[in-house]
This record gives C-alpha cells, structure tokens and sequence, in this order.
C-alpha cells in the first residue's frame, strides 16, 4: 500500500549501505492507475479497497453493473460494456427471435447474479417467462452439477441463457456432452461465447448454433511482430518472459532455472511455433480492452504533463507531481479516436458506451468458429440498435429459428387463459364468446363487434348481422297474406251476395245498412295485417296500429248495433218500447267508433309508435315500438269492452222466437273473438321476434273470419243452397214443423 499511495524511495543504484546509511536515495513518484481486474468480485474487493485513496482503476473484463455505482466505486473506470447494456442486448435479441419461454443459468458469484437479474427485469417488461435458474460454480461438487444437468433434461424448454463465466460453466457443458443432451439452443454471455477451451468438435454436439454477444475484435497494428520478437536472451530481465517461451518452445532459458525444474534446459538456438495460435492478432477482443485501457491512462497522464500552449504553466505537472487524484480527473475528461477509428471516452459512470458483435458458433472443417453475425450498439441518437444477419446463422435446429414457447400460439378465434399456478407463459386457448372475435393469433382477449356486427362461426371476423323482419318474400309472410287476401275476397263475395239478394226476405230483414257496414269493417280488417308485413317506417307503425284499433271498433260497433237491433225488434210489442231505428244505430256505430278515433288521435300525438331495431345476438329484430304500452292495451281493451257487451245482449236475446235469429250467431262470434283476443296477450308477450307481428296478424284474421263466419255464413248459406227457406214465414218462424 505505501508503494501505491507515496512516493518509494530506493537506493541510488540499487545498492544499499551496509551500515544502513541511505542518505543518497533516489525516490520514485506513486503508482498513478491501476490495470484491473478481469473478474468482477475481484474488481469490487480492489475497487471498494482503492476507491477512498482516490487511486483509480480501469478494469478491461469485469462488467457487473455494480461496478458503475459511483457512491462506491469513485474511481472505477471500465473498457468494456455494462451488464447493464449487455442484459438490455440480451432481451433485444430474444424479443426479435420471439422466444417466450427459457430457461437461464448463472454463476454464483457477482457477475452471474447480477447479470441475470439485470437480464430477468429486461425480459419481464417483454413478457418473457423463466422456466427455471440453474446456479453454478467450479468448485461445486459433481451432484450439484447433476442437480442443474438434470433440471436442464426435465424442462420443456429448448433456449438457455448461461450467464456464467467459462471456467464455471465448463463442468456443466462437459456433463451435458457426456449425458449427449442436444436439440437446445444455447445463449452465451460474453464470458463464453469466444472461450477457446469449450469451442471443440465434441462440444459442438450439444452446444451447436449457441448464439451471445462478445466485445468488439481488433487486430492491434505491430503486435505480431513485438511477439514475435520476444526472446529471453534478449530481454533477460523482462517479466513473463521465462513463462512464455516454458509455454511456447517448451524448454526454460538457462538464465531462469528457478523456473519448473522438471522442464529441460534450452540450447539456445530454439524457436517459437510462429503457427500457434498465440501469433493470430486478428481475434483479438479482450487484448483489445486492455489496448484501450491502456491508452485512456496513457492520454490521462498526457494531458497532465504536455498541457496547451495557451494554458497557463502551472497546470503542467512533471511526472513527480502527478499524482492518482489528478489521473482520476483526467480520466474522467479524457475523449481520444484511437488508431481504428474508435473513440475511447467514459461516462458519468465510468463505462464505454455498448458496442458488441454477435457471435455465432459454426463447424467449419471440423473446428468451431465464431462467426460473427450482427452487432449490438448505440445510434448517434443514444437510442440501442440491434443487427442481425439472420441467413448467416447456423441454430441448433439447423436454418429453422428455434421455437421458445410454453404454450403454442393460439389461432385466431381464441384467447390466451391464464392457467392456475403457472407462468403467464403458459395458457390454455379458449374459444371467443358469441360477439367477439381475435383474427390474430396469440390475442390476450377478444374483441367485440360493433353493433350492427356479429362474429361468425370461426370467432375470426366480424359479419353484418341479418335483419329479422317479417316480410312479403318468406314463407309465414306469404301465407299470411294470402289468408288475408282470402279473407278480404270472402268478405267481398259475402258483401256481393247480399247485394245481388238484396230484395229476398232474410236480406231485409238482417238490417242491409249495418249489414254493409259490417262487411266493409271486415273487409278492412281482413286487409289490415297487410300494413305489418314488411320491414317498418314510421308511417307504418303509426298505420297499422292505429287501422287495426278503429276498423276493429267498427267492426264491434257494428255488431252491437244489430245486437240491439235484435232485442228492440223482438220487445217492439210490449207498452212503452223505445224505438230503436236507423237513426240511433247509426249514433251507436259512429260514437262508439269515434271514442276509439279519440283514443288513437291521443296515442299519435302524445307517443306515436315508431319502428326501432332491437339487437338480439346474430340477428336485428326490427319491429314497431308501440311508444306508449298503456295506450295500446286502452285501445284493445276498449275493442274488449265494446265486444263484452255484445256477448253480453247476444247471449240474453239468444232464445228470442225467430228461425234466424241474429243473437245466435252473434253469441258465437263474441265467443271466438275474445277467446282469441284472450289468448292473444300472453301469446304476443312471449313471442321472440318477428313471431310477435304474426301473432297480431293471426289474432286479427282469426277474430275477422270469427266474424264473418259466424254472422253471414248461415245466411249465405240459405240464400245459395236453400232458397226455398228464403221467405217471409219462415224467417218469422211461422212454419208448421212436419209431423213425424
């Protein structure tokens, strides 16, 4: 620590005084930086450790994204990227290739667990889910290696993230060979990904296609021929040198046997292996750090000692007064291009800013190589920007992108649910509820169709819902109107019988007036389910209502008027009867009929009906809204109360002396009117759809032929078939009965 933080003072030459006299001492200045460490937990026990004595330290491997807490580490610089930036490049590239559902490994130690939870909080913001987190280390013993290898053979998964170093990684990869565990696509941090030692043909088996981001490469200028000059003979008191020709030419110099004594001597004519693969500058990346590192602390201590010309001079320090606060600070300021075009500088945390390549392992003539694929770096506007070359990329799978789901995607017409006690990742597909569709795959939830629209049978699209109305083209629309029609000629052909026996005693004497007016209601009625077919307007609405009320009542006017006409005829004798002729059967039809007039003139012009569409799941209901529940049940009840007093006198005067008596008749179609009507109500308010205009319409045809059936058949029928009948004593009942 003295050496570090003051000055070491030696003895001139190297020599000391035997009596300890060291009056004449040559003092070197501090140590200004310091180049470390390669692991991060290294660099944090150093860092923590220099980081109060304002030493600054520039690491060239270490990439915990703790490291760039300021609070704690002041004076720690890095040439490589953050975990941070490699955990946000790691999340990019498993959000462009869709993978969903992986598992991950991390080593137990800093690097690994902040990594991955780094990683973790990237990937939970895509909905990514993690299958499993595997932990491991080199010093773990063979069955926690196993324990992880077989949570690696129990999974579904087929893409692992290992953020792990290589030497702790190793031991998994060589039991997972060994177990000839294959078919996962493997994502390398960029501990591993260009390791040489696990790069080999027979890892290849297993861990083919593996796919991670390394620091960028560069192929330093005169490197090549500095290692190639190296030798201990000519540098004897150079550091490592004895170590490195050990390694190479594999002998020890003569002048460095305190080196392994099990290795033999050198000749001294011996030469290195220019071929090996300690010569190849050209895949240089962490070399490339340290190139880097060493530069920014080279250009920090430049500007301290060569200041500006147009500075003043006691800013130019010479190299005694340079001391490791000062190189912090410059540090902290220093911006230089190096020889390849890069520019070296540091942010407010002591970080460069990303830049990595995308690695890819291929096996070319039977040796892995690290392809490079892509690269991950930051735009000139600070945004993150991700290449790739996919067509270049050899997986796992072969040219097939790997598939990383827990569940498959659901088809269009389904939805993702969440199954109970699992990953959001993992669902079950359910099909869309009637009115909603997803016509795209994978949908969280479904979409509803606008109102007018509904789904179809695949829940994949939207359709126009059908129109639902009754209409003069289907077939209930063309029976009803040809019963109708029937109807109406019926009524026509009764009204021309009449006519054409006008003069015959049972014609004249079942009132003609009435008579006629009775069928020309009827004739009205039996028209009038025509204005409920087809799709409605507002006219329409208005019409069908208010004609069925007022010709109904006419109708019934009409029948109570006979009615009365049958009982005062029969009591005409009797002291004291009242009249009751032309005049008041005309008063009794048209009051009763204008007090209905008055009802409708009320429902119009307070809520008229109006036609409106009802949505009713895969169809538009479209139908007349009464506007006003209360005045459509006045009307049909009034229409009730004017046929309850028919029935009422028809029934008493039903045993009055006269062959054809009218109150019979009457009595019966009274009967079925109200049976019908009766019945009507519950049916109408149960009837879905386009059912209830049909059932209106069989309720007014049915009560219209009642009618007509009741009170003019028989009469037709004796003026047709039994003309013999068709005179004066008989209608009067004055006919002997035949004896037997």
């Amino acid at each position: 620590m003295q050496h570090a933080m003051g000055l070491t003072c030696v003895p001139f030459g190297g020599l000391s005084d035997p009596n300890g006299d060291n009056s004449t001492v040559q003092c070197q200045p501090p140590v200004s930086a310091l180049i470390a460490e390669s692991g991060s937990s290294q660099s944090m026990a150093l860092a923590g450790t220099f980081g109060p004595f304002n030493l600054p330290m520039v690491s060239y491997f270490s990439t915990c994204a703790c490291l760039s807490d300021k609070s704690k580490y002041p004076t720690f610089f890095r040439t490589i990227p953050s975990d941070f930036h490699q955990a946000k490049a790691l999340a990019f590239l498993v959000k462009r290739f869709g993978w969903e559902w992986i598992g991950t490994l991390q080593s137990d130690n800093d690097y690994g667990r902040n990594g991955l939870s780094a990683f973790m909080s990237e990937v939970k913001k895509l909905g990514v889910c993690i299958a499993f987190t595997g932990t491991v280390l080199r010093t773990y013993p063979q069955s926690k290696i196993l324990e992880v290898v077989d949570m690696i053979k129990m999974s579904t998964v087929k893409v692992i993230l290992a953020f792990v170093p290589e030497g702790d990684l190793y031991p998994v990869m060589k039991e997972i060979v060994r177990q000839n565990i294959t078919g996962i696509q493997w994502i390398a941090s960029e501990a591993w990904i260009t390791a040489a030692r696990p790069s080999t043909a027979e890892m290849f088996k297993s861990f083919g296609g593996t796919i991670g981001f390394s620091v960028r490469k560069m192929a330093i200028p005169k490197l090549q021929n500095f290692l190639t000059n190296i030798s201990p003979y000519s540098n004897p008191g150079a550091a490592f040198v004895g170590r490195f020709w050990e390694t190479l030419v594999g002998c020890k110099p003569f002048h460095h046997l305190s080196v392994s004594s099990n290795i033999p001597v050198c000749r001294g004519d011996e030469t290195p292996d220019l071929t090996s693969v300690f010569f190849n500058v050209t895949q240089l990346r962490v070399s490339y750090n340290v190139y880097k590192a060493v530069y920014t602390i080279a250009h920090a201590i430049h500007q301290l000692i060569f200041c500006n010309w147009n500075s003043p001079r006691e800013k130019c320090l010479n190299a005694s007064q340079i001391n490791p606060n000062l190189v912090t600070s410059q540090l902290r300021q220093v911006k230089f291009v190096d020889e390849f075009g890069e520019t070296v500088f540091f942010d407010k945390n002591g970080d460069l800013p990303p830049s990595y390549d995308i690695i890819n392992w291929q096996l070319r003539q039977g040796e892995v190589q690290h392809v490079t694929v892509g690269y991950f770096s930051t735009s000139a506007e600070a945004a993150y920007e991700l290449v790739i070359r996919e067509d270049d990329i050899r997986w796992s799978t072969g040219r097939v992108v790997p598939q990383a789901v827990c569940s498959e995607l659901c088809p269009t017409g389904t939805r993702r649910a969440p199954i109970k006690g699992r990953p959001s990742c993992c669902f079950d597909c359910v099909p869309c509820a009637d009115g909603t569709i997803t016509n795209q795959t994978g949908a969280l939830d479904c979409t509803p169709c606008p109102e007018e629209y509904w789904s179809n049978e695949e829940r994949s699209r939207c359709i126009l819902k059908y129109i639902e109305v009754l209409s003069f083209t289907e077939t209930l629309g063309i029976i009803l109107m040809a019963v109708s029609l029937v109807g109406a000629s019926l009524t026509l052909s009764t009204a021309a019988v009449f006519l054409l026996f006008r003069h015959t005693p049972l014609v004249r004497a079942n009132n003609a007036e009435l008579s006629a007016l009775l069928l020309f209601s009827l004739f009205l009625c039996f028209l009038c389910p025509l204005t409920f077919i087809a799709q409605p307007t507002a006219w329409s609405c208005m019409l069908r209502h208010t004609a069925f009320a007022v010709t109904f009542a006419l109708c019934i006017s009409c029948v109570l008027g006979k009615t009365l006409v049958v009982i005062t005829a029969f009591r005409a004798t009797l002291p004291g009867a009242t009249k009751f002729g032309p005049v008041q059967q005309r008063v009794i039809v048209y009051s009763c009929t204008v007090v209905q007039v008055f009802i409708c003139i009320l429902w119009l012009t307070i809520t008229p009906p109006y036609p409106q569409k009802r949505h009713n799941n895969r169809k538009i209901i479209v139908e007349c809204n009464t506007g006003s529940d209360t005045a459509f049940y006045a009307v049909l009840g009034y229409i009730g109360f004017l046929a309850g007093i028919c029935l009422v006198l028809a029934f008493l005067a039903r045993k009055l002396p006269d062959n054809f008596n009218e109150a019979k008749f009457i009595t019966f179609s009274m009967l079925v009117f109200c049976a019908v009507w009766i019945t009507f109500i519950p049916a109408y308010v149960s009837s879905p759809g386009k059912y209830t205009v049909a059932v209106e319409i069989f309720a007014i045809l049915s009560s219209a032929f009642g009618l007509l059936v009741c009170i003019f058949a028989p009469k037709c029928y004796i003026i047709i078939f039994h003309s013999e009948k068709n005179t004066r004593q008989h209608v009067m009942g004055k006919v002997p009965k035949t004896a037997l």
